[in-house]
């Protein structure tokens, strides 16, 4: 058994902020739940004074690279790297070598997930080999374990063939997750168009509208369709808006932000080169501001990593030749907590909302909560503690966030009889 004492339980599924002690039972499940649980002889027992006690967060959007580019990530590192970060659940993005468009891929990452101690999930591909042609089979890779389906990286650009997927989708009651991002108008990839940073590194950038276009044209077919539908790693401000006038018209449309796009904008691009460099890419203050604003009135739900790490030989290139995407499992929390919450723009509990229960609740996973019987799946972070990233549980360290003094720290996770707590 374990007690975690003197913390306070913060559960927006139960809507509680509260002090309280938790005693969790040899099996991982929370046995009680109450203002004060005396130590018995021989129990371990976590102090978290000045820590908050909450459901372990969940990214429904990570890259472990596995299979095909495991020099990269692989499910283990990507795991521990997850857990370190407070995750206790997370999906992984169908853009592996080979494509996970097929039962035998899905089975093999299915295989190494289980040997894990947290829940790692695995998307399916929209399409075959992702090329935007062809469906795949959603039925047989559904109920193989898939629990949703992404192009991820590529836009569905064929309208046609989003709008059968979407009928596909809603028929069999599973969620689809899109990158939204014209090929048309993404003249040059990682880098916001006409900003600064374009122009020192002597490319012409995205433009925003390839997002909007997009986001525009399928939250038509969602109405059309039904379909349950998230906006990947949102980054325009007018897509916000296209996203909440969306939803007011009755839309299943979900929508998440990245921890970068909530803390940088394109002039950190200036400073941080490619190691700032992502699809899409960093964009305006204002862009920020307004995807804040969409966080904090719900407009945005889901607040996603977009794990991505690359080895440093395929990063540091010249800017146009650099691969996109940053790492962000590790760093999430507090890059949110410094950029969110000690700004005073969203409260503790609409964060672990957006980085947990709303993740959860879009693909269907229950028994999250922290309520006796449920089993134990807990981040344990003091939101006040100073903390500067130099070393990753990753094989990767692609990220501007190194070394920069952030605030909040993840002391561990517990998932099931599985503790990182020191």
């Amino acid at each position: 058994m374990l007690l975690i004492q003197n913390g306070t339980l913060l559960d927006p599924y139960t809507n509680t902020n509260t002090p309280a002690d938790i005693l969790i039972d040899n099996n991982g499940i929370i046995d009680r739940i109450a203002p004060h649980i005396d130590v018995c002889d021989g129990l371990p027992v976590i102090d978290a004074s000045g820590c908050t006690v909450s459901p372990g967060l969940v990214d429904v959007h990570v890259h472990f690279r596995d299979p095909g580019q495991t020099e990269k990530e692989d499910i283990h590192t990507g795991a521990a790297a997850a857990a370190a970060g407070g995750y206790t659940t997370v999906i992984c993005m169908a853009n592996t070598r080979p494509v996970c468009d097929n039962l035998s891929t899905l089975d093999y990452i299915q295989h190494k997930a289980s040997k894990e101690p947290i829940h790692i999930l695995q998307a399916c591909a929209i399409t075959h080999e992702l090329k935007g042609k062809e469906l795949t089979d959603f039925e047989a890779l559904h109920s193989a374990g898939a629990p949703g389906f992404t192009d991820d990286g590529i836009n569905l650009t064929n309208g046609m063939l989003c709008l059968e997927a979407m009928k596909r989708a809603k028929a069999l009651g599973v969620p689809l997750s899109f990158h939204e991002e014209d090929p048309a108008f993404v003249l040059s990839p990682g880098v916001n168009y006409g900003s600064e940073a374009a122009k020192k590194f002597d490319v012409l950038g995205a433009m925003p509208m390839s997002e909007e276009a997009m986001i525009a044209r399928d939250i038509e077919l969602a109405l059309q369709t039904g379909a349950r539908v998230a906006f990947q790693h949102v980054s325009s401000g007018r897509s916000v808006a296209l996203i909440r006038e969306g939803k007011a018209r009755g839309a299943d449309i979900h929508a998440e932000a990245t921890p970068h796009h909530l803390g940088m904008t394109e002039d950190d691009v200036l400073t941080f080169g490619v190691n700032a460099r992502m699809n899409p890419p960093l964009r305006t203050e204002e862009d920020r501001q307004a995807l804040i604003a969409g966080l904090a009135d719900g407009t945005i739900d889901m607040i996603a990593t977009d794990h991505a790490p690359h080895t440093a030989e395929q990063k540091n290139r010249p800017f146009a030749q650099s691969m996109s995407g940053i790492t962000g499992l590790e760093t999430a929390f507090s890059v949110c907590n410094s950029a969110l919450v000690q700004t005073g723009r969203i409260t503790p509990m609409q964060l672990i909302r957006a980085m947990s229960q709303n993740p959860a609740e879009f693909y269907g996973l229950t028994g999250k909560a922290v309520t006796e019987g449920n089993r134990a799946e807990l981040m344990i972070a003091d939101w006040n503690a100073e903390t500067v990233y130099t070393e990753y549980k990753s094989k990767s360290n692609n990220t501007p966030f190194t070394g920069l003094r952030l605030c909040g720290k993840v002391r561990g996770i517990i998932c099931g009889t599985y503790c990182t707590v020191e």
